[in-house]
């Protein structure tokens, strides 16, 4: 990373401008959305808990079900996960591979009796950290669009300079470090044995740098050849705030529904620092060199490295969850939610974003996701498989763009702790612009796998 020297404080959206990086508009979908973690037993069940609980992790969807444990608990989770992205880029085709390993959730739950004989007859409190959203990930694109946005030697001093408007390559390199993460606490009561109402606090942190490096390969009528690398660099910082309410009601011992309401998160104060800010006409770190001179073109050569600060504040979408589960006394359980999220309520402020929020108006969309999860006890093992679908808030999405994830996994109870494991995959297409201000110049088309092992351990207090 190159050290920054000298900052200007923005208050426009002018980062956005000339960007090969993610806009505003990008950024706040980005950081509405949900990766889904929590223990290995949650995963493995594709997250449909909502009716369920028992499971520290239903407290980020419905905190009634803190109340369902009939004792206090303490579960860590770690995530391996192992990521494909492919890049289709006029004919060219190259995929990365990475692997990632974090601590992905931490939490517990204390069960209280109630001192008195009243109808509420257990209390819960619950605390868990989460990772939310897990940025780290990278690809590279490369092709040839046939079209040429470096095209003349900024130190060519000639009457006639030379023109290098013939594409040869374009070469794209992005990654994504950081994540989203929060911590939740949560309270939850029983009425009568049937009714578990809750509401939970949630506590959000957001890391996200972004580092792109665009290079150009053109050239002129008569060969000589032009190389151009512009460097782009992201870093995001910011704490926001939302909150749960929910209820689970028991019908019977075979059937209980649930529904909860998430807040939208309020982001108060988002700090980027960026250095997509104007520097001798180029919009971010450039070099560029031609073939025909030994000198070198360097905005920066001069020790001087630009960059811009803005704060601002975002807004992002509300959830609301439905919940049935079928439970078929100790043998197994079929669990199924449904949320709903509407992004046209995705909001920046704190700035001149009338453009983003206008496109949150018109190219997001409110969507609709479900998951549906199932266990399966035989004796103190248990069997678990889950899916879980989420639709793009892309308008104009196409059906690949829709994330589809299948999970399984198991788990055996030792007595006073248990070793849960699961395995899931997930897929979905994406469309990467890094020419935004050029129409004719198409995105490299994504394709991206995730194949992601949870182990977790719980252990009774």
């Amino acid at each position: 990373m190159k050290k920054i020297i000298a900052s200007a404080i923005l208050l426009a959206t002018v980062a956005a401008t000339n960007a090969q990086s993610l806009g505003y508009q990008d950024l706040g979908i980005l950081f509405s959305q949900n990766d889904n973690n929590g223990t290995a037993r949650f995963t493995a069940m594709g997250g449909a808990f909502g009716a369920l609980g028992g499971d520290i992790s239903s407290i980020n969807i419905n905190p009634a079900g803190l109340s369902v444990f009939n004792n206090s608990m303490f579960s860590g989770s770690f995530n391996s996960r192992s990521s494909d992205i492919m890049a289709d880029y006029y004919g060219n085709r190259l995929t990365t591979q990475d692997q990632f390993i974090n601590l992905s959730q931490a939490g517990g739950v204390l069960v209280f009796d109630s001192a008195y004989g009243s109808n509420w007859s257990k209390f819960a409190m619950g605390f868990n950290y989460r990772i939310t959203k897990d940025f780290t990930d990278g690809f590279i694109a490369q092709g040839n669009s046939g079209v040429v946005t470096f095209d003349n030697f900024p130190l060519d001093t000639n009457p006639n300079p030379i023109v290098y408007d013939i594409a040869d390559e374009q070469l794209f390199n992005n990654t994504y470090n950081g994540d989203l993460s929060e911590f939740n606490i949560g309270f939850s009561s029983v009425y009568q044995e049937k009714l578990h109402v809750g509401v939970s606090l949630n506590f959000y942190d957001l890391n996200f740098t972004q580092r792109s490096n665009l290079t150009e390969f053109n050239s002129d009528i008569n060969g000589n050849e032009l190389d151009a690398n512009l460097y782009q660099e992201n870093f995001t910082t910011g704490t926001g705030f939302s909150f749960n309410t929910g209820f689970i009601y028991k019908v019977n011992n075979s059937f209980r529904f649930g529904l909860s309401y998430q807040t939208p998160t309020w982001f108060s104060e988002i700090l980027e620092d960026s250095n997509i800010v104007n520097n001798d006409g180029y919009f971010g770190d450039t070099e560029i060199a031609v073939s025909n001179d030994n000198v070198v073109y360097d905005n920066t050569a001069g020790g001087f490295f630009p960059s811009q600060s803005l704060i601002y504040r975002l807004r992002t979408p509300s959830r609301l969850t439905a919940s049935t589960a079928f439970v078929f006394g100790k043998m197994g359980l079929i669990s199924v939610d449904y949320s709903n999220m509407n992004y046209t309520r995705t909001k920046l402020s704190g700035a001149n974003f009338m453009q983003e929020n206008q496109a949150f108006q018109n190219d997001f969309v409110n969507t609709h996701n479900f998951s549906i999860g199932t266990e399966w006890r035989f004796d103190k093992l248990s069997i678990r498989g889950g899916y879980r679908f989420e639709q793009s808030p892309d308008a104009f999405a196409l059906n690949s763009d829709d994330l589809n994830e299948y999970s399984f996994g198991a788990g055996y109870n030792f007595g006073n702790f248990k070793l849960d494991f699961a395995y899931r995959t997930n897929n979905r297409t994406a469309a990467y612009n890094f020419y935004a201000g050029y129409p004719g110049v198409n995105p490299a088309n994504l394709t991206l796998d995730n194949r992601i092992f949870t182990a977790s351990v719980s252990i009774n207090l």
